[in-house]
């Protein structure tokens, strides 16, 4: 028999503080905020796209179809304020702003990177399993 107790949610999440862990499950925690961010549609494929090295804002456009120039300047504006990725302004006309990952981004990009590498591998299996409408 085990003497431990049971933990409750506030206990929880003041332990995650404690430990400099977040704990996504409770709504106040700023890693969903995180999660958000590196989990969107945009927020990946920028992240993915930027493993290839530094890119500027039209080269990450044009790479990533689809994307508006408004979300993919407000991705990039959230995952810079994120830490994940460094914007470099040069100061010459005309403007020529890089982007590219910091060392957590790097890290970050390369847990999305599987998670692309794995539903692409198994699209076909993923679209078989959909119910018909």
């Amino acid at each position: 028999m085990s003497d431990s107790k049971e933990v409750s949610r506030d206990e929880q999440v003041g332990l995650a503080e404690l430990l400099g862990r977040g704990y996504v499950f409770s709504e106040k925690c700023p890693s969903r905020e995180l999660l958000k961010h590196v989990t969107s549609r945009w927020g990946v494929l920028v992240l993915v796209a930027l493993l290839a090295g530094t890119h500027r804002f039209s080269d990450l456009r044009r790479k990533i179809g689809g994307i508006s120039e408004k979300m993919l300047a407000q991705t990039l504006q959230w995952l810079e304020h994120d830490g994940f990725v460094r914007r470099t302004a040069y100061p010459v006309v005309p403007p020529h702003v890089d982007y590219d990952l910091t060392p957590l981004g790097i890290e970050v990009a390369r847990h999305v990177e599987q998670l692309v590498h794995w539903i692409e591998e198994n699209l076909a299996t993923i679209l078989g399993a959909k119910p018909s409408a």
